[in-house]
């Protein structure tokens, strides 16, 4: 069975650092790009990074660009999320995903357009 298992969420106060694991099981992890949604207090679902299958190449939310680092370890089948320079707006139940249907990540998130979802981890930021 496919599963994913985020770790490392998760309080902390604004402007400092956590780091998300997510452990992948069940299906070829090195042949699927990777994902990172969260879900904040009362509002959607927010499409956060991918990341390309050789881990070479990364995106960002604008909300989370030069804060936020995707990175994976194939040989572990983990994705990880290092989360730098914290803001309360942050707060969030974070999601790893695993493959997408369409080019859009967030077309995809509207659409649940990813083939797998983990169970989340909270991170919550005070200021």
């Amino acid at each position: 069975q496919v599963q994913l298992r985020e770790s490392g969420g998760g309080s902390v106060q604004a402007g400092g650092s956590v780091r998300l694991s997510c452990a992948a099981s069940g299906f070829t992890f090195s042949s699927y790009w990777m994902y990172w949604v969260r879900q904040a207090p009362g509002k959607g679902l927010e499409w956060v990074s991918s990341i390309n299958t050789g881990g070479t190449t990364t995106y960002y939310a604008d909300s989370v660009k030069g804060r936020f680092t995707v990175s994976r370890n194939n040989t572990k089948n983990t994705l990880h999320l290092q989360m730098n320079s914290l803001k309360p707006e942050d707060t969030a139940m974070y999601y790893c995903a695993a493959g997408c249907r369409y080019g859009s990540a967030q077309y995809a998130l509207r659409q649940n357009g990813y083939y797998y979802w983990g169970q989340g981890t909270q991170v919550t930021v005070s200021s």
